[in-house]
């Protein structure tokens, strides 16, 4: 070898040894963040030589909670999370704010329970209170059935001074309650997108839809919802007329009118009412209505009598659980819908232990 070329072969094995060097993955010290999940073990890559150090990469099985890999793990289904749910997650009823509506003749036969909502209509709940307490809507009817729409009962002659049934001790005229401070408010907020208000969730087992920049929430008009029927006034109303939805969720009348609970067992029956005439569905003849026996509050009803029902937590887990798996379906759904509407879910019930 010429001697010219042994000083610059010299001093290009040094650079390459210095490049090597410099390339080399140096020990970090917690470059990793700890997760609690479990690790999996792997065997070091062999290095071929000249080829460059390639960096770790987390393997498949560590990122996947999966049984082995390219297996989808089966998520529960809502009724085995339900079924395994803790007693803590579920809560029984309020006497003094459960109404049960009992209809014994007529075209149906059965209960309809009827859980308030003091916390967004205060005065209507206590008026509403004081009529059940006070005997009011006994012996009354469901005097309306609009299809899609409601299922409507009070005083068939409340237009009629001379016949209008007393109220009794209950107030004659209240302030419209339609919304209430957003500041505060126990909300389980929703993810998904709603149509009618850019925040929406749960609080107390009921649907609430909220606007940040008025500050203002409100109880949204969904299936099951009873509201107090008011005429052009907007404070017309005292929860001497009561309304359940039965079709398609309303969300246009949020914001109109009192919403003051919603019902908890029995919409079967109100659903499957005949449906009145083409005046808003009111019938039109006195025979069609449907009669109501009774209306009690469950504070007024001995122990024994009382339905033995609890609600689920809507500041549970389990009804975290429950909405993920309703928004991300699987088994005989073939399009996995990943969203849940405000008013397409609503908290579930069961017996009482």
């Amino acid at each position: 070898m010429p001697r010219k070329l042994k000083p610059l072969l010299a001093l290009l094995t040094a650079a390459l040894l210095i490049s090597q060097a410099a390339h080399a993955t140096p020990p970090t010290k917690n470059s990793v963040k700890k997760t609690p999940t479990k690790t999996v073990a792997t065997a070091p890559a062999k290095k071929k030589p000249g080829a460059k150090p390639v960096a770790a990469t987390p393997s498949a099985a560590a990122a996947k909670p999966t049984a082995a890999a390219g297996v989808k793990a089966n998520p529960r289904s809502g009724a085995e999370i339900l079924a395994q749910s803790p007693d803590s997650h579920w809560r029984g009823l309020d006497p003094e704010n459960t109404l049960l509506m009992e209809l014994t003749q007529g075209q149906v036969k059965g209960q309809v329970l009827i859980e308030l909502a003091p916390r967004f209509a205060p005065l209507h709940t206590l008026n509403i209170r004081a009529l059940a307490h006070g005997g009011f809507y006994d012996g009354l009817a469901v005097v309306r059935v609009q299809d899609n729409f409601v299922a409507q009962w009070g005083d068939p002659h409340a237009d009629d001074p001379a016949l209008a049934k007393p109220l009794g001790a209950a107030a004659p005229k209240l302030p419209a309650e339609f919304s209430v401070p957003l500041k505060g408010l126990p909300l389980a907020r929703l993810p998904d997108l709603d149509g009618w208000a850019s925040l929406t969730g749960f609080v107390d087992g009921f649907p609430v839809a909220a606007d940040p920049k008025t500050g203002r929430a409100w109880l949204a008009h969904c299936y099951g919802t009873v509201g107090a029927g008011r005429s052009d006034a907007v404070d017309s109303s005292t929860g001497a007329e009561l309304y359940a939805v039965i079709g398609q969720a309303p969300r246009g009348l949020d914001l109109n009118i009192t919403v003051v609970g919603r019902v908890l067992k029995g919409m079967e029956l109100l659903a499957s009412l005949q449906r009145g005439g083409p005046n808003m569905g009111f019938y039109e003849q006195a025979e069609q209505r449907q009669p109501i026996q009774r209306v009690r509050l469950l504070a007024d009803m001995p122990l024994e009598e009382r339905p033995a029902l609890q609600v689920l937590r809507t500041d549970s887990e389990t009804w975290t659980e429950l909405l993920a798996a309703r928004r991300n379906r699987g088994g005989w759904f073939v399009h996995n819908p990943n969203h849940l509407d405000l008013c397409g879910v609503n908290p579930p019930t069961r017996p009482a232990k």
